[in-house]
Parts: C-alpha cells; sequence; structure tokens
C-alpha cells in the first residue's frame, strides 16, 4: 500500500515538473524564458550603443528584440544617422539581424 502510494506521487511529481518545463519552452511566436533575458540584455546593450554615439544622443530611437533578432524604429535627422544605429546594432554580441523601421523627421 505504501509503495502504490509513492509510484502515484512520484508519477503525479514527474508530470508536473514536464509540464513546468514545456511551459518554459519557447515557439516560433513566443520566447523561452532564457531567450527573454537575452534579448533583454540585447536590447539594452543596443540602447547604450545608440544612446552612448554623440550624433544619435538625440535621436528617437526605440528597439526591440525577438530572439535576438532587433527591430529600430523611431525618428532620426538624417540617412547617416539610420545607417548608423543600423550599424551600432549590427555590433552588439547576439544580434542575429537587424530591421530598420526608422523614420526621417
Amino acid at each position: 500500500m505504501k509503495t502504490t502510494f509513492l509510484r502515484r506521487t512520484a508519477a503525479i511529481a514527474l508530470i508536473i515538473g514536464s509540464a513546468a518545463l514545456v511551459a518554459c519552452a519557447s515557439t516560433a511566436r513566443t520566447e523561452g524564458t532564457g531567450e527573454y533575458i537575452d534579448d533583454s540584455v540585447i536590447t539594452a546593450k543596443v540602447k547604450t550603443a545608440v544612446f552612448n554615439d554623440p550624433a544619435l544622443k538625440s535621436a528617437e530611437i526605440n528597439v526591440e528584440t525577438f530572439k535576438g533578432k532587433v527591430q529600430l524604429s523611431g525618428y532620426v535627422g538624417s540617412q547617416s544617422d539610420i545607417d548608423k544605429a543600423v550599424v551600432l546594432a549590427r555590433g552588439v554580441n547576439g544580434v542575429t539581424s537587424v530591421a530598420n523601421d526608422m523614420r526621417l523627421k
């Protein structure tokens, strides 16, 4: 009787543990926990690179990252500002691609 109870308890714990791991896994449209953290770090690094560039400090550039793909949006003063922001984003470790949705003021 005790053995049956222990087996059932172990089976239930295994099922719950497996479900928890599956919930953290990524799909094509969602990120896993680790990917979300990695993307947050990439976003912060790209924002820092853009902010630290004297030519881009006043630019209104938004940065979003999903699975290493960075999307830049917002408004800048010139095409050279757009080009510079894209180059800076591509230079950040972990960036797999950069989508440019920035517009000229």
